[in-house]
């Protein structure tokens, strides 16, 4: 037999081999059917993605219950401008889950002048009293947005005293440009985290995370342009830039807020819509109130390249995860955070319940085309309905 005589089925057959244990290898994405079907409101996901984040979710256990009976917080220790309305016993219970949350490392060195504990010479205690009264802040006013999981200071720091998530203006646009082009790039062509490395806009979150001037919308609600309702195609690729960045803090895509078939309704839209709506106020409001005044507070070290202090989105607590912590409430054992607030200015307590989506009014000769239709629209009624979609304001 000639040794050079080439076999087409052998090689056919170690080709295939290889590329069993090429797709072996590859990351399997699951698709999961979250609305009628036809619909297109398909959600993917990595199994595997979803496991690597299983040790960033995990809560730490809770500290040993306090002694009931032990005096106020108030009587005990000095200075105490925060959680003086719990006794002393919770208070250093509280205190010691904080080092356990935010500096496990330093411990209460972190914060504190270890030889004058009332003193309030370094900075991160300064920040840290703002940012629990920003905590029972969410827990008790933005219930639209977290229910009763509720949010503590391990959502969002994780064992780290900056928390991963946190952001700074990107300072607008690409530096590579000159000239005229730079002033009219808008942040384009400078890829960024915050715009998922695109070549979009750059700085989406300074756009729509502050103070909510500008609306987040592609297409306008009126037949005409108005100066109330400029969408255009810049504007257009700002609200791309920030979807981007959402649905990589979440670890989602379009469809798990969206139906992507009629991305602007809010009838044919998931629940979970309505909660990244709050979401965003909700964000909004924590920086403008809270992050943004501290900038004085921070060294230089700890602010942004254009002289701003760090802020909260998305990501801060999310981490990936369109549930933080995978949904699990850390706030059951620490309810001396859920605090008592006021309903924040300006946002509705409940949401205006949505016009339901009519179906055609009758079939015509077309036959299952038109009855396809009607079909369709009765479904997505029914998901509706069953979903309690409740559509907010016009803006997104």
């Amino acid at each position: 037999m000639n040794p050079r005589v080439h076999r087409p089925g052998r090689w056919a057959a170690v080709l295939l081999g290889a590329a069993v244990l090429m797709v072996a290898g590859c990351d399997r994405t699951v698709s999961d059917q979250r609305g009628p079907r036809g619909s297109s409101q398909i959600q993917l996901r990595k199994p595997a993605a979803v496991a690597a984040l299983g040790e960033i979710n995990r809560i730490p256990p809770p500290e040993e219950p306090a002694d009931p009976e032990a005096p106020p917080a108030s009587e005990v220790f000095v200075n105490v401008k925060v959680l003086n309305d719990l006794s002393a016993a919770e208070f250093s219970r509280v205190m010691q889950a904080f080092s356990t949350w935010v500096a496990p490392e330093q411990g209460c060195d972190y914060c504190h002048n270890p030889d004058k504990l009332e003193s309030d010479e370094k900075y991160p205690k300064v920040v840290a009293r703002r940012m629990i009264q920003m905590t029972r802040h969410i827990n008790s006013d933005w219930k639209a947005h977290v229910a009763e999981t509720g949010v503590t200071c391990w959502t969002c720091h994780r064992g780290q005293a900056v928390p991963s998530g946190d952001w700074f203006s990107a300072g607008g646009p690409a530096a590579a440009l000159p000239g005229a082009l730079a002033r009219h790039a808008g942040g384009k062509n400078a890829p960024a985290p915050n715009a998922a490395g695109s070549a979009l806009p750059n700085d989406p979150l300074s756009l729509y995370l502050t103070t909510g001037a500008t609306e987040i919308r592609v297409q306008s609600t009126t037949a005409l342009r108005t100066r109330h309702t400029p969408p255009s195609v810049m504007s257009a690729e700002w609200t791309y830039a920030l979807m981007l960045y959402m649905s990589g803090s979440l670890g989602v895509n379009c469809t798990y807020c969206h139906n992507t078939r009629a991305m602007a309704r809010w009838e044919e839209s998931t629940p979970q819509r309505v909660t990244a709506w709050y979401g965003i106020r909700m964000v909004r409001d924590l920086n403008t109130d809270y992050l943004t005044p501290l900038t004085p507070v921070f060294p230089p070290h700890r602010l942004g390249p254009n002289g701003d202090g760090p802020k909260v989105g998305c990501a801060t607590c999310h981490k990936g995860t369109f549930k933080p912590l995978n949904g699990v409430s850390p706030l059951v054992d620490y309810l001396a955070l859920a605090g008592v607030g006021k309903v924040p200015p300006g946002v509705p307590s409940e949401p205006a319940a949505p016009e339901p989506a009519a179906p055609p009014a009758k079939t015509t000769k077309t036959g299952k085309r038109s009855r396809s239709r009607v079909r369709r629209a009765l479904c997505l009624r029914r998901f509706s309905a069953t979903a309690a979609v409740a559509a907010p304001p016009a803006s997104t």
